[in-house]
């Protein structure tokens, strides 16, 4: 991206962090960590064939962590200057004097931390012009617009490209960082038919630029899901087979990851407690993290304390084999951290042979979900409770829309009576599954 020196901006975050950890010891810390980002940006919207907002983006941070002992502090600023890094480090160190101890705070062990630092492949900026960024968006909207007189509305298309540089640096000698980029294409249209009206989306997120769908299927493919929406109606409530379509089953995974997250398990605040080692999905089912997928959107060598990262599995043949920890949640379980300070990196579970069609035709009769509403999973207890739209199956064949309806369960429940997930993985995000047939759920309607 124009005007961005990764080298450069690398290089001087890396000096900036040290002046920062050893500002840090001057003032009488104990120990402490920092992180910096410098981040540059180009947003272009198209509504209606107009340029709608070009935004430029140019932001800095940097948080700083310090340790008194077994007391911490932490501190955050915007503003890079020696004179505002110096107060940032007395406003932690002022924090830090006051807190209570805590015996499991601290930096990451230091034989745990990162000494290899592969080229994952995570930096490709894109040098566009902003009459280029809003042709691209301009495209994508004339597509979705084009497909069918009944899309009689547009919310924008949208191309955003970034580029940043993050680093993490800490007292115990560790101070590395990397490029990386970050581009998409968004696209979300409104479709009217004989006083009915939905709206539905599609985007593509990629770390490089050619990887990206074609604006032009975007834009298609957010119309098609629009369309399909049309002609919605309720159903009965009931007890049927649920699909959630590849998209919304990502979450399922991420609710998965909450409850095996080390927070959860030290407050006893999961219905995945003590399940270690124990069968939570059919013995078919394999979900693995891999920080090391070249261009992959949640890739990284070190999580955000500067541990390692590694290729592992969560789970093998149905069985919980790993949490997912960070340092500080690992000594208060009394074990070592998984390196994931910061999430989970490149998540995905293995798919079976069969695509969305085929799922269907398994199914036979039941509820595709294609989208969810509002925040009904409780990780405590395993309730999921949700408001969905979708469409209702019959003999293996879409037979109507739907919308309306809520669909509920028991997270425990639906990861046992899992029976298949699809090979149609398409969704670009960090999380990679096929959508997900789920034996029986309780559909509530009319």
């Amino acid at each position: 991206m124009k005007g961005f020196d990764d080298k450069a901006r690398l290089a001087h975050l890396q000096e900036l962090v040290d002046e920062v950890l050893k500002e840090a010891a001057a003032q009488g810390a104990s120990a402490a960590e920092v992180g910096a980002h410098s981040d540059i940006g180009l947003s272009a919207t198209v509504r209606l064939g107009e340029p709608e907002t070009v935004e430029h983006t140019r932001d800095n941070s940097l948080g700083i962590t310090v340790y008194f002992g077994q007391r911490k502090g932490s501190a955050s600023t915007s503003d890079l200057s020696s004179s505002a890094i110096r107060e940032s480090v007395r406003a932690a160190c002022d924090i830090a004097r006051y807190t209570a101890e805590d015996e499991f705070a601290g930096l990451a062990d230091p034989e745990l931390l990162a000494t290899e630092f592969p080229d994952l492949d995570l930096y490709h900026p894109w040098d566009l012009s902003i009459d280029e960024a809003l042709a691209i968006s301009k495209e994508c909207e004339a597509a979705a617009l084009a497909m069918d007189s009944r899309i009689s509305n547009s919310e924008g298309a949208t191309l955003n490209s970034e580029a940043g540089v993050g680093v993490y640096g800490n007292s115990n000698g560790f101070n590395h960082g990397y490029p990386i980029s970050r581009h998409s294409i968004s696209c979300s249209v409104i479709a009217k038919d004989k006083g009915d009206m939905q709206r539905d989306y599609w985007y593509s997120t990629a770390r490089h630029y050619d990887d990206l769908e074609p604006a032009v299927a975007v834009g298609e493919r957010a119309a098609r899901r629009t369309l399909d929406r049309l002609g919605a109606r309720k159903l009965q409530t009931r007890q049927a087979p649920v699909i959630f379509r590849a998209e919304v089953a990502a979450g399922l995974l991420r609710s998965f990851v909450s409850a095996i997250r080390g927070s959860a398990l030290y407050r006893q605040a999961t219905f995945l407690l003590d399940a270690l080692d124990t069968q939570v999905f059919p013995e078919w089912v394999h979900i693995e993290e891999n920080p090391y997928l070249p261009r992959g959107l949640a890739s990284a060598p070190f999580d955000s304390e500067g541990v390692a990262t590694r290729r592992r599995d969560l789970v093998t043949d149905g069985v919980l084999k790993s949490y997912v920890l960070g340092s500080y949640s690992a000594r208060k379980l009394g074990l070592q951290t998984t390196g994931n300070a910061g999430g989970v990196r490149n998540l995905s579970i293995g798919m079976g042979d069969m695509d969305l069609q085929q799922l269907m035709g398994e199914m036979g009769t039941g509820l595709v979900v294609t989208e969810l509403m509002g925040q009904g999973v409780n990780t405590i207890t395993g309730d999921y409770s949700r408001g969905a739209a979708g469409y209702w199956v019959e003999n293996g064949e879409v037979a109507f829309p739907v919308e309306e309806i809520t669909v509920a369960a028991n997270l425990r429940d639906m990861f046992r009576n899992l029976v298949a997930v699809g090979n149609d993985d398409n969704y670009t995000g960090s999380v990679r599954t096929g959508s997900w047939l789920i034996e029986s759920m309780m559909i509530a309607g009319e």
